[in-house]
């Protein structure tokens, strides 16, 4: 089984010095590089592509957002865990904009960083679980994104792998409708919807509603309430305590 390779960016070289010394600790984690700014970050990433970037966010110059948001343009494979000082909802929903697959304080546990280093290299978004905890910003996601997808701001869009009634579903799914009231709306079986849901959960290689909805707002591939007079504000699909909010809802 081949290493993770993680590059570390932060301008303080004894953060940089502690973060590989966790990190050598791990057999399946490889540092292949450091960072000490943003340009050196971004040829880094380009030169070596690593698996694994992590940016402090509070950076001189350039910061980490920025940083971020140019190697994911460069390379989206690229996962980016995004690390800060204390936790900020701006900078939470600013590091969701720009695609990083996690975001954490600076001061976190070493296994606790190591744990996240392996999850997001294996394709996990655990920024959306962070998002989740914070209902201000996951409000602030859904609302937002549509807007921010149609002016192009995050780059071109990728290709919807749904259909256009998967993309109807997910769209009522946005706002906050249950599986029954779906199948209602669209004068379908409530088991036609949970098998649309599982198919779309497939396809987008996601684990919930939730997930899938903020994967297709990212994209603009839904329309949000709020646009039309009377509408009804965007509500994130509610999760079942103790598991998630999956297709057999």
């Amino acid at each position: 089984m081949e290493a993770i390779r993680v590059l570390i960016m932060d301008d303080h070289p004894i953060f940089r010095r502690g973060i590989r010394w966790i990190l050598d600790s791990a057999p399946d984690i490889e540092v292949i590089s450091e960072a000490e700014n943003g340009q050196e970050a971004i040829e880094l990433a380009d030169r070596l592509s690593p698996d694994v970037v992590l940016v402090d966010i509070n950076l001189p110059g350039m910061n980490g957002l920025e940083i971020a948001r140019v190697i994911k343009r460069r390379d989206p494979r690229m996962r980016i865990v995004v690390l800060s000082v204390s936790e900020d909802d701006e900078q939470l929903f600013n590091a969701i904009k720009v695609g990083a697959a996690a975001y954490a304080q600076k001061g976190i546990a070493p296994e606790e960083l190591m744990r996240i280093i392996r999850e997001v290299a294996a394709g996990a978004y655990l920024i959306n679980d962070t998002v989740m905890g914070k209902p201000d910003v996951a409000k602030r996601v859904l609302s937002q994104f549509r807007d921010l997808a149609s002016t192009n701001e995050e780059g071109p869009h990728l290709f919807a792998p749904l259909t256009s009634r998967e993309i109807e579903i997910l769209d009522c799914i946005a706002r906050g409708m249950s599986n029954k009231e779906i199948a209602s709306q669209l004068s379908i079986s409530g088991q036609t919807v949970k098998n649309h849901i599982t198919s779309i959960l497939s396809k987008l290689q996601v684990n919930d509603r939730t997930m899938a909805v903020i994967y297709a707002i990212q994209r603009g591939w839904i329309k949000m309430g709020g646009d039309k007079p009377g509408e009804a504000e965007p509500k994130l699909p509610t999760r079942r305590r103790g598991g998630t909010a999956g297709a057999a809802e």
